[in-house]
This record gives structure tokens, sequence and C-alpha cells, in this order.
């Protein structure tokens, strides 16, 4: 059984099977799901979701594109769903370059902010970085912030950093990318890290690996993601679903609600 890492089962991409899809993730060899906020209201949509099955778990936070409307009320509201026993981690967060909205000192003071309320709860962070390897990586040392763990998710930067990540105690998130002919800096990531530092997800909606690239990605669809780094390391996806549930374990509170399932 796999464990999705990064999902948005709360997407209205899922509107019309929703409930009948969710439902299949135990036939299709998932066990469990993290349903990841990336506002305010998909954060709470997310927490709904975990607590109508029994399976799926919720990460509160606010993705960097979306922090210009964010409040300090926000802030508190995050501070208490964060002790909600479904809730596993406080993300998704960071720094989003891509088209630099909201302007960068917004991304930076809601990033900082959220950072200091997973210390402050002990929870995990989910990061989200897009074309801000330097200025994610800087704030991450400058607020310590590997005292708390998490997960680079969607990690898509260079391998030397990817070791730097996991010397400091974090995970790399890998998903639908790694099965791309274009995503051989992912490949090379994988190659260079511990399999015991690596965690499945989809991102579903998006990313879907191939063969199913450019659809709706599912959970199910991870099963292509751990055959593809198989193949990559030249070892059973077996081994590697073995190998990355034991790097899920070591994730203290992402797991410590789901023990039982391994």
């Amino acid at each position: 059984m796999i464990f999705d890492t990064h999902s948005h089962y709360d997407d209205r991409a899922f509107d019309e099977d929703r409930e009948s899809l969710l439902g299949s993730l135990e036939e299709n060899g998932i066990g469990n799901i993290v349903c990841v906020g990336a506002d305010m209201k998909s954060s709470k949509a997310a927490m709904e979701l975990a607590h109508s099955y029994e399976f799926a778990y919720a990460a509160v936070g606010v993705h960097p594109s979306d922090t210009a409307p964010l409040t300090e009320t926000d802030m508190g509201w995050l501070e208490q769903a964060s002790h909600d026993e479904k809730v596993v981690a406080i993300g998704g967060l960071g720094l989003d370059y891509h088209w630099k909205e909201p302007e960068l000192e917004i991304q930076k003071k809601w990033f900082r902010r959220q950072i200091e309320l997973a210390k402050k709860v002990n929870l995990p962070i989910i990061y989200h970085s897009r074309e801000a390897a330097k200025d994610t990586m800087d704030m991450i040392l400058e607020t310590h912030a590997a005292d708390c763990g998490g997960v680079i998710h969607c990690y898509s930067y260079a391998k030397e950093m990817a070791k730097e990540y996991v010397d400091m105690g974090f995970y790399i998130g890998v998903g639908g990318v790694v099965t791309f002919k274009n995503g051989k800096k992912l490949k090379s990531v994988v190659e260079a890290i511990p399999l015991t530092s690596i965690v499945l997800e989809t991102d579903c909606p998006y990313l879907a690996p191939e063969p199913n690239r450019g659809k709706r990605n599912e959970s199910a669809y991870i099963q292509y993601v751990a055959e593809e780094i198989a193949r990559e390391l030249g070892i059973t996806t077996k081994t590697v679903e073995y190998h990355i549930r034991t790097a899920l374990a070591e994730l203290r509170k992402i797991i410590a609600a789901i023990i039982v399932f391994f």
C-alpha cells in the first residue's frame, strides 16, 4: 500500500466523481492520503475531507501565490486548526517566483510567519518552492525551520541542493515529473539521495505521470512514479515502496496518527 503525501481532492476537478474515486483508493493500492491546503478556503476543505474519510489527513497553510489577502486573523485560524487530530502538517507554503505575484516581500513575510507557526505548534512543513531556490534555502536556514522537519514538495532543483536538504533532515517529494522525458534533473536527484529520504506524491489533479500526462491526476497513478524510480535505480517496485515506507515512518507527526497502517 502506498501513501500519497500530497493531493488536492478538494479541487473542483473532482466534483463529479470525488466520492467514488476516494472510495476506490484502497483497491488501487493507496493506503492513505494527505490533502494539502493552498489557501484558507482549501485548507478548510482539506480538513472537512480528512474528517470524512478515515484514511485521509490534512495539511493547512497558504500557497505563496495566495498570500496577498492573508491576515493575522487567518493565522489565528491556522493555529487553531493545527491542533485538530487530522491535521498533520503546515503547508503548502513557501516562495513562487514564476509569476512574481504577489510581490516578493509579501511572499517572504507570510513564508516566515507560517514557518514560525509550524515551529510553535511543532508540525512538519510542506514546502512549495518554484524558481526560488536560494531564497527558499536562505529563509529555511535563517528561521531554523529544519527544527520541525518537512517535505520539499515537487522538488525541481539540483541534486546538490537536494543533498543539502537531506543532510538537514528534510524529505524530497517526488511525483509525476520523474516519469517525463524532460525530467532528467529529477531522475538525477533520485539517484543521488537515499530512498529513505524520498516520499511519493501526486499533487493531483495536477502533474499526472506518463502514460497519463496531460490528463487529470489521481492517487492511483502514483504507482507509475514508484515504477520509474525502480527503473532508474535498477531495483524492484516493492523495494522502492518498502524503503519509502521507512522514510514515512520517520516523519514523526505525519505518521504518528496512522502508524498502524504500516
